[in-house]
């Protein structure tokens, strides 16, 4: 995965830019005399002068628009393979004695770390091949965010001038998230923790840092080591779907609602507070997502991450697959999506603008539609949907 918490902050940031008036020269020239005030040593500075103009590719992947919407049975299938969960069982093995050390001091389950681990960079072999800094000095230069990179672009020349890491070897990602867990710099700054010691915090190499910085960031995030992520579950043929979602009710109130466990036994009831999560609509798996969850949404705000990785740490511990995957959920293109925006909004149903992305506010235009459709107010845009919307 190629962001932890980058998704969100990117469309948190996003807005229209006015066109840039300085060179890109005389914008690096006027961000080295910033960093100046803000104490960086002119050894870090330096670094800079290897930047000599904003990275295309960089650009390009900013830009870029997938063909199709991600489906959760493409984006799990990706993720989850017999191969990850044969690795990371091995992974759990080889270093329990340093994850049950990280356990102990932040209370986060060693299955679960093995699982982000696994998610953001592949147990560490997919970090990304871009310099951090080249990445964020090309988006900070653009308009569009350019005061969100700007701050991570200082952020990491402090990382570095703090000795934590030279600047030639601070890879990432395009978008500037770095390392085996995607930090963006600031949440480095904040939760990065020196797990083994050595004056340093390096979440490239270092494993004890590597996992005591990510159990930090969960622990702070309200994780509970007490707790599971969530489970899948059953619903009753008379669910009323306008209750998944952001709706937070106890264990017993939704074993009054009629929710099972997914083999149809009796829920088991503890003092927590759930949510129903709906990541492929009414006719896919349903899930009753605990606190762990919404500490992992902190983590990289998308549902589809969150489930993924709940599922794959009980995977590691021998845990079965989803039940009642969607046995041919189709993608819509974009195409389609603007298509169904636009139609909701022909309807009197305000989905915003029709950019072909599914927000929030088109889930939320969806449901007015379902609702004043007769239909499972599932918030979910299907093929189906868009048929309903045209007729």
């Amino acid at each position: 995965m190629k962001h932890t918490l980058v998704l969100l902050i990117l469309l948190v940031c996003a807005s229209p830019g006015v066109a840039q008036q300085q060179s890109f020269d005389e914008w690096l020239a006027a961000l080295r005399l910033e960093a100046r005030d803000l104490g960086i040593s002119e050894a870090t500075l330096n670094a800079l002068y290897a930047i000599k103009q904003p990275e295309a590719r960089v650009l390009e992947l900013d830009n870029s628009q997938p063909e199709f919407v991600q489906t959760f049975t493409r984006y799990l299938a990706l993720r989850v393979t017999p191969n990850q969960v044969d690795k990371g069982q091995a992974l759990l093995k080889q270093h329990a004695a340093i994850l049950e050390q990280v356990r102990l001091r932040y209370g986060v389950q060693a299955h679960y770390l093995v699982a982000f681990w696994a998610i953001e960079s592949n147990f560490g072999s997919a970090t990304g091949g871009f310099s951090v800094l080249q990445a964020l000095a090309t988006l900070a230069y653009d308009p569009r965010r350019a005061e969100f990179f700007r701050r991570e672009l200082l952020t990491a020349l402090q990382i570095i001038d703090a000795g934590h890491i030279a600047p030639e070897r601070m890879s990432g990602s395009w978008a500037g998230a770095m390392g085996q867990l995607q930090f963006m710099p600031s949440v480095f700054y904040q939760y990065g923790v020196d797990g083994d010691g050595d004056g340093r915090i390096d979440i490239w190499n270092s494993l004890p840092d590597i996992f005591h910085s990510a159990a930090n960031f969960l622990s702070q995030s309200g994780w509970r080591g007490d707790e599971r992520w969530g489970r899948e579950v059953l619903l009753p043929a008379n669910f009323d779907f306008a209750l998944s979602g952001a709706t937070s009710k106890s264990l017993q109130q939704w074993k009054d609602l009629g929710i099972t466990l997914v083999s149809g036994a009796l829920l088991s009831v503890a003092d927590m507070q759930a949510i129903v999560v709906l990541p492929a609509g009414a006719t896919g798996p349903a899930f009753l997502a605990y606190q762990n969850y919404q500490a992992t949404m902190a983590y990289n705000p998308s549902t589809f991450y969150a489930l993924t990785v709940g599922h794959l740490a009980d995977r590691f511990t021998g845990g079965g697959e989803i039940q009642r995957m969607p046995a041919n959920e189709i993608a819509l293109s974009v195409v389609d999506v603007k298509e169904l925006q636009e139609l909701l909004n022909s309807k009197g149903f305000d989905a915003g603008e029709a950019d072909g992305r599914i927000g929030r506010q088109t889930r939320s235009a969806i449901r007015s539609f379902q609702q004043a459709a007769s239909l499972p107010m599932d918030g979910y845009p299907s093929g189906q949907l868009l048929e309903a919307l045209r007729n």
